[in-house]
């Protein structure tokens, strides 16, 4: 229903229900809840800015949540959709996560990275690593900033598997040697999945 929306920061609150943000839209303000992350990178009072938001509708209430960028509201979505987690447990993980981070825990099955988070359990890590690493694979694509650099005629699986490793911070070296190391095995299933797993294998052990 709603993308963005661009005006001037009128005011920011840090309280204990959480950080709130004011933005004066055309005489309008709109209330925002926002991570504490993004709280502390606001402009001053008075400058224009333009935040991503997220319509949450209960019952009972509505709110806005606010993100300073798309691929952050997007997450934010789509971690509510995995059961159990709501919008206090989707912002705790945002806030406690990159996006290149939870990707990372998501590969790597690192549910006690992912306990980290305030509020969130071993049991309730788990849970989530299992429900949503399909979801954040299949939608890398945009999630993470993908580089350009790109192999001819190489395969879309590992054109993939390049970009998810570039995100985590492996140079181009290391991601062929991983690549060379990883196709060279026999019985090496051509899937990102599958090609991603060996690979970040072969780079922990170097």
């Amino acid at each position: 229903m709603f993308d963005y929306i661009k005006g001037s920061l009128v005011s920011h609150k840090n309280l204990p229900s959480g950080c709130f943000i004011t933005i004066d839209v055309n005489g309008i303000g709109y209330l925002l809840k926002v991570t504490e992350r993004a709280y502390n990178q606001l402009p001053e009072n008075n400058s224009d800015m333009q935040i991503f938001i997220s319509l949450i509708h209960r019952e009972d209430s509505m709110f806005l949540c606010g993100f300073l960028n798309k691929e952050e509201r997007d997450l934010f979505e789509i971690l509510q959709t995995v059961s159990g987690v709501g919008v206090k447990a989707a912002l705790t993980i945002i806030d406690e996560f990159t996006i290149t981070e939870l990707m990372g825990i998501m590969i790597n099955e690192d549910y006690k990275e992912l306990s980290r988070a305030k509020g969130i359990g071993q049991k309730s890590a788990q849970k989530i690593v299992i429900e949503l690493k399909d979801k954040l694979l299949a939608r890398q694509d945009y999630l993470v900033t993908k580089t350009d650099v790109k192999v001819n005629n190489e395969p879309q699986c590992t054109i993939e598997v390049r970009n998810v490793l570039f995100s985590l911070g492996y140079s181009k070296e290391e991601i062929d040697n991983a690549l060379n190391f990883v196709l060279s095995i026999a019985n090496i299933k051509l899937e990102t999945e599958e090609i991603l797993k060996k690979s970040l294998q072969y780079l922990a052990q170097q």
